[in-house]
């Protein structure tokens, strides 16, 4: 069974023991747990349940692994002729979670 949630404004498709990288977010010292509650779809085949915009009562729990950055990005501008040149690199930061359940009312996996 798999799901698509929403976080952030992105969607992500989701299977039971994935991990993934989401955008980074505050999350408190103390928890080491993330709870989504926009799931979108959730099931697989005949089974699956499309919401409208989100399937009630439908969750997707996670733990976080760690912190990381992505591939670097390197940006640079340059017009001929007049020696002008710039060079910057960015890496964005993620947060790395592992899809820990699935939780749909009335869907079996």
């Amino acid at each position: 069974m798999y799901a698509i949630i929403e976080d952030r404004g992105n969607q992500y498709n989701v299977r039971e023991g994935d991990t993934i990288e989401i955008q980074l977010q505050d999350v408190p010292e103390d928890t080491d747990k993330l709870v989504f509650e926009n799931v979108l779809m959730v099931g697989e085949g005949e089974n699956a349940r499309i919401g409208q915009p989100l399937v009630p009562d439908a969750k997707v729990s996670a733990s976080i692994k760690n912190e990381i950055k992505g591939d670097k990005v390197t940006i640079f501008k340059m017009k001929r002729r007049k020696g002008y040149r710039r060079k910057q690199g960015h890496r964005q930061r993620y947060l790395q979670i592992q899809i820990d359940k699935i939780e749909a009312p009335g869907i079996e996996a």
